[in-house]
């Protein structure tokens, strides 16, 4: 008979004691690189397609302006201009442009980019006068948003 017996009590309990931690961790990992909608899109938005697209690097630099027929019924049925949450008129974008730049640094100032998002319904009058008083506020570069179009050839 041999004088040594064999273990076969192995443990297979896997320890659980760290896994709160290492679920709480992951949560305020995703509390904390999550960016939330910054704004409520209160009118219609049907973006025209397009062909040829660029995309912009620095996202920090653009604000935006919405263009489209209010959602809701009691702002009447015509294009309105939204930024910021808000309806304005035309002869607001001004103010709008020189808060937008006083949130930049100095450097920064002449770089902001002014997106237009506009219905695919809008009349023409309303971005016109839209663009007329971002070259009074000196907001030089617009860009207008659009999504990628397929091209059809026949």
């Amino acid at each position: 008979m041999s004088k040594f017996k064999k273990k076969s009590a192995a443990s297979q309990d896997i320890p659980t004691s760290a896994l709160p931690d290492i679920i709480f961790m992951l949560l305020f990992f995703f509390m904390v690189t999550t960016v939330m909608r910054e704004q409520t899109i209160l009118v219609e938005q049907d973006i025209p397609k397009a062909t040829q697209l660029r995309k912009l690097e620095r996202k920090s630099l653009i604000s935006y302006i919405y263009i489209g027929k209010p959602k809701e019924k009691g702002f009447g049925e015509e294009p309105r201009i939204q930024v910021n949450d808000v309806f304005i008129s035309p002869s607001d974008l001004i103010r709008f442009v020189q808060t937008e730049k006083d949130k930049l640094s100095e450097a920064e100032r002449n770089q902001i980019t002014m997106a237009l998002k506009v219905d695919d319904e809008a009349k023409m009058g309303i971005v016109t006068d839209v663009q007329l008083e971002l070259r009074k506020a000196n907001a030089l570069k617009i860009m207008y948003n659009a999504i990628q179009g397929v091209v059809v050839e026949e």
